[in-house]
């Protein structure tokens, strides 16, 4: 029976609608069922369309290809590309959706930057490669150099040997005979300096000092040994004479580890030496490090490393740096500078010998001698300057590039002369007023009058700001390390040097200092800095300075920030500090 239409009994249907005002309670309950029965249609007919919705969906979606899942796929999947860089390069580069990923290897190049895998999942970028020093006190001339008592000046490969003769490194930089060249010379008497004020005191075993036998000598039987009183020295020495066989001498057998520098005051004659055995704990090789009565610098003949005393019959003190010996006689045929680095911990010293005939005294290996190879230093500074001049002659050509004159040997540089200074007055204040050191320094403010044309080292630039050269080119090259360097001399000198003898420097100094607030602004390239001014002289492109030097520039502002409260230097040194780290200036 439809719904809506229902009946029980017409006629009787009839008598309960017009006898009764209210409608029978079976009627009412029905009325309500249809509404419950007509909303359960209504919901079960709109499931019905979800779930047939739903089915025709998913039958869709089974048929076609999913859009969304090729979309995640397409930003997970890594994908290889070629990167065309500028036009000028085809690069193999990674793609993962948007992102495209070139490898480091070709942005280190490119981009001239730094990186390096730390762990299995950090990797570290960097901008540069250098390490900026922030002084902690003011500059004290009396004190450390800048930061040199990190400087390893011997060490370095362009370093020949250092000279058994003078005591001081022969430099290979521009002639790999090897000459003395005052720069380095005055950067390994200044980091010995610095060291000595950094470093604990240095640990030393006397082996020998003639007076009794600290250690036991081994005598041939054709040998002869004896202790005398050398009234020159008004000391007794250790003499010795042995036979013309230079494979017997007298030996000292020794077992000695961690202590490598040598220090001895030593006469030979004729063709004598000294000799000192290395051994490699591990491998148990044995190197002989011969100083000998000879003219050269160094040479070697399998694991026999000769250093040349000179063949003046003279007293010298010798102070060696036995592991720095070692190397650079591994080092001197070798094209591959890093292959015979042995560790210092591996190697001990198992003998000292003697052939021939002279006198040793106060022989004692130690951790370092510092002083004495400061001292080194200073004293080659008041040897070999050159009276007339006062300057320390560089005797190699120098071509600092095209377009500007080329440096004959016997030039001076800026740089050279500040460093002098700068030895010579911390010697005249730690010998305790040495006058030869004094006079030396004095006499090295020659040059800083001279015009470079004219052999000197001053130039001017734009004909008003007076500067120190480095290198004396023609046209002016405006090196800017070298001319801060020379600044730092002149101010070490005025500041040692008694009052009234220091008004020259004094001068020097503040004209310096006038002109490198005044030029400063030239070296500024906006995300690095300029080496020197051939921009300008030369009308060529800007020679950038290496990172190194960038932040040698910088250190030299910061240290010149605690002698002079101008905010120039403070503000342009952390500007140049954010160029290390990516910073550029900014565009119009």
């Amino acid at each position: 029976m439809p719904y809506g239409n229902f009946n029980v009994g017409s006629s009787h249907s009839q008598n309960i609608h017009t006898t009764s005002k209210d409608p029978p309670l079976f009627f009412v309950i029905m009325r309500f069922n249809f509404k419950i029965a007509l909303l359960i249609l209504i919901t079960v007919s709109l499931a019905t369309l979800v779930i047939l919705y739903s089915i025709c969906n998913k039958t869709q979606s089974t048929s076609l290809p999913e859009q969304s899942n090729i979309v995640k796929q397409q930003q997970t999947e890594v994908l290889d590309i070629d990167c065309d860089i500028n036009g000028e390069y085809l690069v193999k580069c990674k793609r993962e959706g948007p992102e495209v990923f070139l490898p480091f290897a070709f942005l280190e190049e490119y981009f001239q930057v730094y990186g390096k895998l730390a762990g299995p999942d950090r990797f570290e970028w960097s901008h540069s490669y250098s390490k900026i020093y922030h002084p902690k006190t003011k500059y004290d001339p009396m004190g450390v150099f800048m930061y040199f008592e990190n400087y390893n000046v011997e060490g370095r490969d362009r370093m020949k040997c250092v000279s058994a003769t003078e005591g001081v490194p022969v430099s290979s930089q521009w002639d790999s005979g090897g000459y003395y060249y005052p720069i380095q010379i005055a950067q390994f008497g200044l980091a010995h300096y610095s060291k000595n004020l950094t470093e604990p005191e240095p640990r030393i075993s006397t082996l020998e000092n003639g007076d009794k036998e600290m250690v036991k000598w081994l005598i041939p039987d054709t040998a002869i040994v004896e202790r005398n009183l050398n009234h020159n020295r008004k000391s007794n020495v250790l003499e010795f004479r042995t036979s013309e066989n230079y494979n017997e001498g007298i030996r000292m057998k020794l077992d000695h580890v961690l202590d490598f520098v040598m220090k001895v005051d030593v006469l030979l004659n004729g063709n004598s030496s000294l000799t000192v055995v290395l051994q490699n704990r591990e491998t148990k090789d044995a190197y002989f490090l011969h100083y000998i009565t000879s003219d050269i610098f160094i040479t070697t003949q399998d694991s026999n490393i000769y250093h040349g005393l000179g063949t003046i019959s003279e007293w010298r003190r010798l102070t060696r740096d036995l592991i720095v010996d070692l190397h650079k006689g591994l080092n001197y045929a070798s094209k591959d500078k890093s292959k015979f680095k042995i560790a210092r911990q591996k190697l001990k010293v198992i003998s000292i010998m003697l052939r021939g005939s002279g006198a040793i005294d106060n022989l004692t290996l130690a951790s370092s001698e510092h002083v004495q190879q400061f001292y080194d230093a200073a004293e080659w500074f008041v040897r070999y300057q050159d009276a007339d001049t006062g300057g320390w002659a560089i005797p190699v050509k120098r071509t600092l590039a095209p377009g500007f004159l080329v440096l004959e040997p016997g030039w001076y540089s800026a740089m050279g002369q500040g460093h002098a200074l700068s030895v010579l007055a911390r010697a005249f204040y730690h010998s305790g007023g040495d006058q030869r050191y004094l006079n030396a320094a004095l006499n090295g403010l020659k040059p800083f009058r001279v015009a470079s044309a004219d052999g000197g080292v001053l130039a001017t630039f734009l004909n008003k700001f007076h500067w120190y050269e480095e290198y004396p080119t023609q046209p002016s090259s405006f090196v800017l390390n070298g001319f801060i360097y020379s600044i730092l001399g002149l101010y070490d000198l005025m500041t040692i040097a008694p009052v009234d003898q220091a008004q020259e420097a004094e001068f020097l100094y503040n004209e310096g200092m006038a002109t490198l607030k005044s030029m400063l602004p030239f070296f500024d390239m906006g995300s690095v800095t300029s080496y020197d001014l051939r921009h300008v002289t030369l009308g060529i492109a800007p020679n950038l300075a290496r990172w190194d030097y960038h932040a040698t520039h910088i250190n030299q502002l910061l240290l010149l920030a605690t002698i002079d409260d101008d905010p120039l230097f403070k503000a342009t040194a952390q500007r140049w500090i954010g160029y290390m780290k990516g910073k550029r200036a900014g565009h119009n």
